[in-house]
């Protein structure tokens, strides 16, 4: 017999209306509430669309979906808490929800997302407190540009993510080319 909670991996959510899936728990601390799935997914099932979307500016609440444009949510997605051992990928190039392909999903866990997936660099950079342990959760969250690239390694990324972190290596290898460059200039003047 099949829980109530549970969809079969065949199972598409598109159809389904958001408090079917997800439940806000509110807190009255300050970026205290957070999403609770309602719902069992296997790993790397479609959860939902990001259909309510709207074009925004670089906030505290929303979502960077390219190297230059950020959207905000407009749906109970808004509380969606970081994690450094998240249960969700925020496809943006898909606009859809997914479940992360580490893990199943289980009805009653908190719906989180690694910001650095889709951040580059936040407007409102915060101490982490998501519980994933010593060396799984980083301590502070300010976007991807501020991480090692082991680090983000672990982690699935956004196109534009990795786009960005290709160019940072790129422009790197060419500062140390130059560096080197300019190191055999000075050493063939002081031989001479």
């Amino acid at each position: 017999m099949t829980d109530s909670a549970t969809m079969p991996p065949s199972s598409s959510t598109q159809d389904l209306d958001f408090t079917t899936l997800m439940r806000v728990e509110r807190s009255p601390k300050a970026f205290g509430s957070r999403l609770v799935s309602l719902v069992s997914l296997p790993a790397g099932s479609r959860l939902c669309a990001m259909d309510a979307a709207t074009p925004g500016r670089k906030a505290y609440s929303s979502v960077q979906v390219s190297r230059t444009q950020h959207v905000e949510l407009n749906s109970d997605l808004v509380y969606c808490n970081h994690s450094c051992a998240p249960s969700l990928e925020f496809d943006t190039a898909r606009r859809e929800v997914r479940v992360a392909r580490a893990r199943d999903l289980r009805a009653g866990d908190p719906l989180t997302f690694f910001y650095p997936s889709s951040e580059w660099d936040m407007a409102q950079p915060f101490e982490c407190n998501c519980g994933a342990g010593e060396g799984v959760c980083l301590g502070w969250v300010c976007g991807a540009k501020a991480l090692d690239e082991e680090v983000l390694e672990r982690y699935w990324l956004n196109a534009h993510i990795v786009e960005m972190l290709e160019e940072r290596r790129k422009g790197r290898e060419g500062m140390n080319r130059e560096k080197g460059e300019a190191g055999t200039e000075n050493s063939t003047e002081g031989s001479a």
